[in-house]
């Protein structure tokens, strides 16, 4: 029978003892070697990158509809028909005139009885703010 060593001795015939420079523990008295629960660690993190994501798409969508719609007001009013330079800071009334096409004007609502649009104010970036909510329907 050949010189065989018990189980619990770490032994090579090529590397001799090694039980030192092994990476995990050999003698019986070890902790055990468990895998870690990777796959619930992911599960949750997925889910809370997901809600982020989410929410950072909801936050994205809302800004990208607000840009649109400044950008439908500002087009609705430097669209219309006016023979002034408007000044900035300016409150300025938009109207439906009778042929149909909208004009800008100084004149507030309550002063004149025509179909007002909306009423827009001139900021320093040249755009053109809302001032009232009533405006639905841009053209």
């Amino acid at each position: 029978m050949e010189n065989k060593k018990p189980d619990n001795v770490v032994f090579s015939d090529e590397n001799g003892y090694n039980a030192s420079v092994l990476p995990y523990a050999t003698n019986v008295g070890a902790p055990a070697i468990r895998m870690d629960d990777v796959v619930s660690w992911k599960n949750r993190n997925i889910s809370t990158v997901n809600k982020e994501f989410e929410n950072k798409f909801k936050e994205l969508k809302s800004q990208y509809e607000n840009l649109m719609q400044e950008f439908e007001f500002n087009e609705l009013v430097y669209s219309a028909k006016f023979s002034f330079e408007p000044v900035i800071g300016e409150i300025y009334h938009l109207y439906t005139g009778e042929d149909g096409v909208n004009f800008l004007s100084l004149i507030s609502p309550q002063e004149w009885n025509r179909e007002h649009v909306g009423t827009f104010k001139l900021n320093s970036d040249k755009k053109w703010i809302i001032l009232n909510e009533k405006v639905t329907n841009f053209y």
